[in-house]
């Protein structure tokens, strides 16, 4: 029961609030940013090592609603719901990253300030990141470069975009600009929403990463070339290993749409057959057809003398 509790407390703690915008900034903004943009106030060239796939085709879904309170889900960085990329190549170019900052001190420091580490220890901070692809909508603390100081604005991220993530699941850093990641804040009803939306896009399926308690090792990521899954280690040292679909596997989501709920689970054993009808009592059997009976024999009357006959 404890249990339970406390990870309901968990779920309504990182419930991010999302309330369509309703034309005010009273609850603070949030920018919407598609796989391929850069953004505002990068901190570096991108560093993606693969474009982001073609944009989804446009939506059959329906809309969503245009008021209304809508919570994210949160999870679990361990998730093989979250990541995707191609088998033996890195979504980002870590190295190319530390080049960059290691060319101007100024973003390595505020670099660092963002992400609350030591600015000599970013190279090998970055080269501990695994580097992939998110699957589903996700949304972030974005981290831009402006005047020699980090600046910090709440971001929704496209499935599809490159991210390099830590060793809890979390993603880190957004390859298309290098600017440094953080968990999301809450946002309060009546929020402005900016940016370049895409056709996929709906609040309710968006979704918050939560660190996972222990480190992990290994990140599950989804090929959506090949239909396979692989094990990818931390900071990518190894060549990825194939692994067996994890147990009812989601649907792809690399364009942004959301898992398909799971097909009903068949029963554990096939119900009892009903048993069998009673016999029903057979109908008294119909006497054989006969013609139509005779009116019944009348004997003739008897013969009476004419008159004036001899006796």
């Amino acid at each position: 029961m404890a249990t339970a509790v406390t990870a309901l407390a968990a779920a309504v703690v990182l419930a991010m609030v999302l309330t369509r915008p309703s034309g005010t900034t009273a609850g603070g903004e949030v920018f919407l940013q598609p796989a391929a943009a850069q953004g505002q106030d990068p901190f570096t060239e991108s560093t993606a090592n693969q474009p982001p796939g073609p944009p989804p085709a446009p939506s059959s879904l329906p809309p969503a609603p245009a008021t209304g309170t809508i919570t994210t889900q949160a999870v679990p960085g361990s998730s093989p719901t979250l990541y995707g990329g191609t088998a033996d190549i890195a979504g980002c170019d870590s190295e190319k990253q530390a080049r960059f900052l290691s060319a101007r001190p100024d973003a390595n420091r505020a670099f660092a300030e963002a992400l609350g580490i030591q600015a000599t220890a970013v190279p090998e901070y970055l080269r501990s990141l695994t580097s992939v692809t998110l699957r589903k909508d996700t949304r972030v603390t974005n981290h831009g470069y402006r005047n020699g100081s980090p600046t910090s604005y709440q971001a929704v991220l496209q499935a599809g975009t490159a991210v390099m993530v830590d060793n809890h699941g979390v993603p880190r850093v957004r390859c298309a600009c290098g600017n440094p990641l953080g968990e999301p804040k809450a946002l309060k009803p009546g929020y402005r929403r900016r940016g370049e939306s895409w056709a996929m896009y709906r609040p309710q399926n968006i979704v918050v990463i939560q660190p996972t308690v222990k480190a992990i090792t290994k990140i599950t990521i989804y090929d959506h070339t090949s239909g396979r899954w692989y094990a990818r280690e931390s900071g990518q040292q190894r060549p990825d290993q194939p692994i067996q679909a994890p147990a009812r596997p989601p649907a792809d989501t690399d364009t942004g749409s959301e898992t398909a709920p799971p097909a009903a689970s068949p029963p554990s054993s096939p119900p009892p057959p009903p048993p069998p009808a009673p016999p029903s009592p057979s109908p008294p059997s119909s006497p054989p057809e006969s013609p139509p009976s005779s009116p019944p024999y009348a004997p003739p009357p008897p013969a009476t003398a004419a008159p004036g006959a001899d006796r």
